[in-house]
């Protein structure tokens, strides 16, 4: 209930019910399009199979640099976005713009410039109604439903 509030969906399967309580929560669910992601040092292992996963259904992913870096190493295609902390207003304006269909922005609680970064982007999102993750499990859910509804495409070895 932490991302829904008090949505329920019901269903005789999991997914399908998080499905029907997430987009009666008003969120809008989306299988493509691109992901923003600011991922903090201590949370990026355990995000890394999230992202293979949003990866694998086709997404494409855009972080700042740290982020960016550590998923190039771990052979996910990934777009650099500059820091606002940087002086930068890329991030908020592909946000505006209506090219990002989720952000997962986990918090370094050590970081100043990430906390008004964070602020900043976390309120671009919610502004332009772009569903906003900041708990990797919520995250994974999430997942749990994209896998369940998009059509997977396979070849046929003779």
């Amino acid at each position: 209930m932490k991302s829904t509030g008090e949505a329920i969906g019901y269903d005789k399967k999991l997914t399908r019910a998080l499905y029907k309580a997430l987009q009666s929560s008003g969120m809008h669910l989306s299988n493509y399009g691109t992901i923003f992601l600011t991922i903090a040092d201590q949370n990026k292992q355990e995000a890394l199979p999230l992202i293979k996963r949003f990866y694998n259904l086709g997404f494409n992913i855009e972080a700042t640099k740290g982020t960016a870096e550590f998923l190039k190493k771990h052979g996910i295609r990934t777009r650099i976005k500059k820091k606002i902390s940087e002086g930068s207003n890329e991030i908020l304006e592909s946000m505006r713009r209506g090219y990002v269909s989720y952000v997962i922005n986990t918090k370094n609680i050590d970081s100043i410039n990430q906390e008004t970064d964070g602020a900043a982007i976390r309120r671009c999102a919610v502004e332009n109604n772009i569903p906003i993750f900041t708990a990797l499990d919520t995250v994974r859910v999430l997942l749990d439903v994209l896998e369940e509804i998009t059509l997977g495409i396979s070849t046929i070895d003779e």
